[in-house]
């Protein structure tokens, strides 16, 4: 079994992001600019923003955060999303969610220039993704190619579960798994909470990749020997034992189910470094016009 590194495999992308920076400054280049909108104080939302303003300190990226109270008003939102689609300056921005039930998240997503969309979340990027056109790849997904790729994991021609349909994870997982690329080339099955005999499907998989928020939910039985296990989730447990009063749970129980796999992510520690790895690469590729001319 051996186990896949994502704070490594993200150390590595940072780094060579850090070194094409480094490259444009010598050369007196744009250097990338990454803005942030957070809305609210919810304990998981800051800490992810928090730790993007870190990482592009660590590439050395410009890096803009707008923090407001869960009190503003959509139309404010919007308004900020406008002034930042027109600064050229700003090469992209996300705005993190969730946001407050009072706004539309996807009136808001829609509202973001595609060009600077680097979380992959507008229906015109996702358009491209599926059309096989150059597009902002969501930052998750994006990660998890790489780490197959990094690990060189054959995917060609594999059967591949994707656990979980979200717009965020699932679907574009299930897209990209079954391109005709590399990784890629495989045949897929998408599967959801109203999937009757999960582990059925899952049995039958050399790759399962997961992401439905139910702590332990892909266990021993539902996975066969030799598979890749793919372990999106990232769900806060209580545990008395630590200072937080609580640690990251995956979808799945890696203890009982590490030892039957030939690759497995751990959580934390797997896929969830490489989202902030792929959020500055969608970014650095938006600053070199590499997708919108």
């Amino acid at each position: 079994m051996t186990l896949l590194d994502g704070k490594k495999t993200s150390e590595a992308i940072q780094d060579e992001i850090a070194a094409e920076v480094t490259a444009l400054k010598a050369d007196g280049s744009k250097i990338p600019h990454l803005a942030a909108i957070l809305v609210g104080n919810d304990g998981g939302s800051v800490t992810y923003v928090n730790n993007k303003v870190l990482a592009c300190e660590r590439v050395g990226f410009v890096s803009s955060l707008f923090h407001y109270e869960d009190t503003i008003t959509e139309e404010d939102l919007l308004n900020k999303i406008k002034e930042l689609n027109e600064d050229e300056e700003v090469d992209g921005f996300i705005v993190q969610l969730p946001l407050p039930k009072h706004i539309d998240t996807e009136k808001v997503l829609e509202a973001v220039d595609p060009k600077k969309d680097v979380d992959g979340f507008h229906p015109i990027n996702v358009g491209r993704m599926v059309a096989g056109l150059p597009a902002y790849l969501p930052a998750t997904p994006a990660g998890i190619l790489q780490l197959l790729q990094r690990y060189e994991i054959e995917t060609f021609g594999k059967h591949c579960v994707v656990v979980g349909r979200s717009n965020i994870v699932g679907s574009p997982m299930s897209i990209l798994m079954s391109k005709n690329a590399s990784p890629g080339n495989c045949t897929v099955t998408l599967c959801h909470r109203y999937t009757q005999d999960l582990a059925y499907h899952t049995r039958q998989a050399d790759i399962v990749i997961v992401a439905v928020g139910i702590p332990g939910l892909i266990t021993e039985d539902m996975v066969k020997e030799g598979a890749v296990v793919i372990d999106v989730g990232t769900t806060r447990v209580p545990d008395a034992s630590r200072k937080s009063g609580f640690r990251l749970r995956g979808d799945v129980d890696f203890d009982a189910v590490a030892p039957k796999c030939s690759y497995i992510t751990p959580v934390p520690g797997g896929v969830g470094p490489l989202t902030i790895a792929m959020l500055l690469k969608n970014t650095l590729s938006a600053s070199k016009k590499e997708v919108y001319a």
